[in-house]
């Protein structure tokens, strides 16, 4: 009977050090799904110069016109997705209270009566793994789990997110990683 490893689904991956030089250093990516298909997930911690209204050519409501686009991952570039928190009356999807779509009509019609302290975040592109893949990298050691949270999830400063959360980590050497400098030649 093959090993079922239990699903991240709700859970932060934090580069575990030894991703440099990928799309994925330094990165903070939240797992939406993972199950015996694979995985796939958003990058939380790539901001880009990029505003909505740049790239929809549609009149947006003034709450969505100067969102940022952040860098969801490699996977399917072009696409655009969001993640939006919610007091419950949307079904729960990646976590309580927090649900990822895909539509972007259906956000222009969310956004025209959402409420302004409930976040939202849009992303580009996706991480994805096929089926195993995501956990051979964890056997590999080459992610951190650690819970999400709302509060992580849209993180003020999301450039300072995986610093951030490895200094809240107890393990001694995930602090001294965060305190590392991103080339360690310069050490």
């Amino acid at each position: 009977m093959p090993h079922r490893t239990r699903s991240l689904k709700g859970q932060l991956l934090l580069d575990g050090g030894g991703l440099g030089g990928s799309y994925f250093h330094q990165s903070v990516v939240l797992v939406c799904e993972h199950n015996s298909e694979g995985a796939f997930g958003i990058v939380l911690n790539r901001p880009s110069e990029s505003r909505l209204d740049s790239i929809f050519q549609q009149d947006l409501p003034a709450r969505l016109a100067d969102e940022c686009i952040y860098g969801g991952g490699p996977v399917a570039p072009q696409s655009l997705c969001y993640l939006f928190a919610h007091s419950g009356a949307e079904p729960a999807g990646v976590l309580e209270n927090l649900s990822l779509g895909h539509d972007m009509d259906e956000l222009i019609e969310l956004a025209r009566g959402w409420p302004a302290e409930h976040p939202l975040r849009i992303f580009r592109g996706y991480a994805g793994w096929a089926p195993g893949q995501l956990d051979d990298e964890l056997k590999r050691d080459s992610w951190i789990t650690h819970p999400a949270t709302p509060d992580l999830i849209f993180y003020a400063t999301p450039d300072r997110l995986w610093r951030h959360i490895l200094q809240l980590r107890p393990e001694w050497r995930y602090r001294l990683l965060a305190e590392c400098p991103d080339d360690i030649s310069r050490n």
